[in-house]
């Protein structure tokens, strides 16, 4: 297929996934439920044929990207704009879920499909891509560590919001509804005590600055004491070495054997001597 047939392969996509959604509930995402939706749309066959190459793998994984294209399409950005950060989640959330009202059976067999062995990584990818994409919907263009955990929070309760949703038969799904409340709720608290724990950590004294402050005291207390107990010490030691020399050289020269001495030996003064 050359380049300008690219627009026609993607509106053949579209055509085929949605005639074959109405038989994934009883054929699951399968060969069986594609050649399903092929043979109710007028699609040509060379093209029907390059649709999904991969199979029932290549159907869900556009599945997801058509439904991400078309809840940020319906998205109301003036609406938005005005919304606090929680209520846009919610809004972004609630639109996604009321999107796939009529799908709901598929979506089902789609969540046992990606349960599978072999199809859980596809599903990782498209969970990722779609709160990546409800996060820059709604405004968000952190770059730094908040990117991924904002991305991972709301994983976290996307996944549960549809889960319960798929089992929730109250008039216009409203438990689910105050089920993502709920969790939205939690998270915030959550985040609330995460900030009020930052601000009590920032207010707790260093303590690398105290073991700094710790060590250089000892170190000044060592050199004061050293000096203290050095000049003690010398002064100490000269004394007492000096009174013991002066000592020595007295008895030696006492003796006469010091140099020059006028004394003979035995210390007896010469004849005629005084």
């Amino acid at each position: 297929m050359v380049a300008k047939d690219v627009p026609e392969l993607e509106a053949a996509r579209e055509t085929i996934l949605i005639a074959a959604l109405a038989h994934v509930p009883f054929d699951g995402w399968s060969d069986k439920a594609i050649a399903a939706g092929v043979a109710e749309t007028r699609v040509r066959d060379a093209v029907a044929r390059l649709s999904f190459p991969g199979g029932p793998a290549d159907m869900a994984e556009y599945y997801s990207t058509f439904a991400d294209r078309r809840m940020v399409a319906a998205l109301d950005a003036d609406a938005i704009a005005k919304m606090r950060i929680r209520e846009r989640i919610i809004a972004v959330v609630r639109l996604r879920l009321t999107q796939a009202e009529g799908e709901r059976e598929a979506v089902r067999a789609l969540m046992n499909w990606l349960a599978l062995p072999g199809h859980q990584a596809l599903g990782v990818k498209c969970l990722y891509r779609t709160v990546d994409a409800m996060w820059r919907a709604i405004g968000d263009t952190s770059t730094d560590f908040n990117f991924y955990s904002k991305r991972a929070i709301l994983a976290g309760v996307l996944a549960a919001t549809v889960l319960y949703w798929l089992g929730d038969e109250t008039q216009g799904r409203e438990d689910s509804f105050r089920f993502l409340d709920r969790r939205i709720e939690d998270v915030m608290t959550f985040e609330k005590a995460k900030g009020r724990a930052r601000e009590l950590i920032a207010e707790l004294p260093d303590p690398f600055r105290i073991l700094r402050d710790i060590t250089n005291v000892g170190r000044k207390d060592d050199g004061k004491n050293g000096g203290k107990n050095g000049g003690k010490n010398g002064g100490k030691n000269g004394g007492k070495n000096g009174g013991k020399n002066g000592g020595k050289n007295g008895a030696e020269d006492g003796n006469g054997d010091g140099p020059g001495s006028p004394q003979g030996p035995g210390g007896l003064t010469p004849a005629g001597g005084a």
